[in-house]
């Protein structure tokens, strides 16, 4: 039975860290669907499990353990990179603006609470702070950051400090998920929220959305548009619009831009909501007309981009009218419905509503790719090249006044900055930045169970000796007013200031924490996807801010 015993304690094997690894994994992530009051922990139990390892003496070899750390860390913080990318810009435009301040506001607070606890009370180290800092706003790549930052400081001489972090993070986590519910809890009870009514204003909000491609039929009648190109209309009003079908002297036609309208012509027109006065001004009134019961060969379908050749190419170049005699009405990507315009530079994985004869649409999808099996494999070399360049950026020291040392963006900066560039500009460089929803999960699920199972094996030995004590209980303390104090005066801003609606703020504030638990919650109280809506929102800022402002802690202070 030497075997077992060789498998189950040699720290040295190859074997026996793949063994405690995968225990650890396993069992984390099977306790991690565990509700209690309808709230989950997730992979965090990964953490606990690695804890509860590493008290009972098993242990994997330090340098397995920091390359298998560190390795963890960079798949999941790119990974994140990439599926936050795209929306990383857009989302300060409008309403997002005031989102992201409030985010910010969340993150300051936090960093003000956490240091004003370690001016005065003396008795927690800077290093085990923004440990308790990280578990308190549940934010495992910010923990990561700055211990590999501290690492890049002190070398071997941080081991110990790097420990205290993960305990600290440890035991401020799980009251961390419990303070951002709390704080959703006390801010409707101080504005006396009632849902139906938050229900009801969002629905109205939603009716009034100028966000989505609209579908209407318009008959002309308005004598200044009679025998005029549909380009010489669109010059008139000045927007964007895209003419679906038409309908001309009992005909079915695909309009193109030099097609003329003429009295009594019905028009299928798909524009933003909030133009529909001015297109019924000067074109005609609205008027129902059932399109699908026509005997005409005219049929709408859905193709998807999946010719890497196409990435990047803006719509106005692919010769629709000319050359395929098709019209795309809009244009879905990631789940998000846009307007069709000619400036409009497509991506893989784009979904395109193409109306048209059945065999133009079958030339143009073969063009475009509409091959649901090429969209599922993952384009490899994007996300290791992408890794090569974050870890290289990552490595640039750059010196800033009042530090010891030259800055560096680390294994966790450097690879989340040029995930969210090479996501959001790659196609412009012809580079093929699609990955697939579960591709991109999978990938982000490996790399933080990793990371965490790490963390746990390395801190287990001495975690309870250090947190089950009064200086445990006082971490806890501190961690959670670090969660909670900041979290109920941004969200009394949001409502008294801003009558920011509810399910907004409770996205907001789980967006704000980096929180899925929180967001679970949220959702199933709202039961619509406005918290979803804001937590998407504010989620790339935020996670992005807290991997930098936990290296600039430990840069600046420690």
């Amino acid at each position: 039975m030497e075997w077992i015993q060789d498998l189950l304690f040699n720290s040295e094997s190859v074997a026996h860290a793949i063994l405690i690894y995968a225990l650890v994994i396993a069992f984390g992530v099977a306790l991690g669907k565990v509700k209690i009051l309808g709230v989950s922990l997730g992979v965090t139990f990964v953490l606990f499990v690695g804890l509860l390892i590493g008290h009972f003496g098993f242990s994997v070899n330090g340098n397995v353990i920091k390359f298998v750390q560190d390795f963890g860390l960079i798949l999941f913080i790119f990974s994140i990179g990439m599926q936050v990318g795209p929306g990383f810009f857009s989302s300060f435009k409008k309403g997002g603006f005031l989102l992201n301040g409030l985010a910010i506001l969340i993150i300051t607070l936090n960093i003000a609470v956490a240091l004003t606890i370690y001016y005065t009370a003396g008795n927690v180290s800077l290093t085990d702070m923004v440990g308790i800092l990280s578990g308190a706003v549940t934010n495992t790549p910010g923990l990561g950051a700055a211990q590999q930052t501290l690492t890049e400081i002190q070398g071997d001489t941080a081991a110990g400090a790097i420990q205290g972090m993960s305990m600290g993070y440890a035991a401020a986590y799980p009251l961390g998920v419990v303070g951002i519910i709390l704080s959703m809890i006390l801010i409707k009870s101080i504005f006396k929220i009632k849902l139906e009514d938050e229900t009801k204003k969002l629905e109205e909000e939603n009716a009034q959305s100028q966000l989505m491609p609209y579908v209407i039929t318009l008959r002309a009648e308005n004598s200044g548009i009679f025998n005029k190109s549909v380009k010489e209309i669109h010059d008139v009003i000045g927007r964007n619009f895209v003419i679906s079908r038409m309908l001309s002297d009992g005909k079915f036609t695909i309009p193109t831009s030099s097609t003329i309208v003429k009295e009594g012509d019905l028009l299928l027109i798909v524009i933003s909501v909030q133009d529909e006065a001015a297109y019924t001004t000067i074109i005609g009134p609205k008027v129902e007309h059932d399109w699908e019961v026509e005997n005409s060969p005219v049929v709408s379908r859905r193709i998807v981009v999946t010719n890497s050749d196409i990435n990047g190419k803006k719509l106005g170049t692919m010769r629709l009218h000319a050359g395929f005699r098709l019209n795309v009405t809009r244009i879905n990507r990631a789940g998000v419905d846009l307007l069709a315009s000619p400036n409009l530079a497509l991506q893989m994985g784009d979904r395109l509503t193409v109306v048209g004869n059945i065999n133009d649409i079958e030339r143009f999808a073969s063009k475009l790719g509409n091959s649901l099996k090429r969209l599922n494999e993952p384009n490899m070399f994007t996300m290791f090249i992408g890794i090569f360049l974050g870890i290289v950026i990552g490595s640039i020291p750059f010196a800033l006044p009042g530090m010891s040392v030259p800055m560096k963006l680390g294994l966790a900066g450097g690879p989340l900055i040029v995930a969210i560039l090479l996501s959001r500009f790659g196609h412009n460089f012809k580079v093929v930045t699609y990955t697939s929803s579960a591709a991109n999960l999978l990938l982000r699920e490996v790399g933080i169970c990793l990371f965490l199972a790490s963390v746990g094996i390395s801190a287990g030995a001495e975690f309870a000796d250090t947190v089950f004590n009064s200086t445990g209980a006082m971490w806890v303390l501190y961690g959670f007013l670090i969660t909670f104090i900041p979290l109920v005066i941004v969200g009394f801003i949001a409502r008294a200031k801003f009558n920011i609606n509810y399910y907004t703020i409770m996205g907001l504030l789980s967006g704000g924490t980096t929180d899925p638990p929180a967001l679970a919650y949220a959702n199933k109280t709202a039961n619509n996807d406005a918290p979803a809506v804001s937590y998407s929102t504010v989620y790339p800022l935020t996670m992005f801010l807290r991997v930098i402002t936990a290296q600039l802690i430990i840069l600046f202070l420690a």
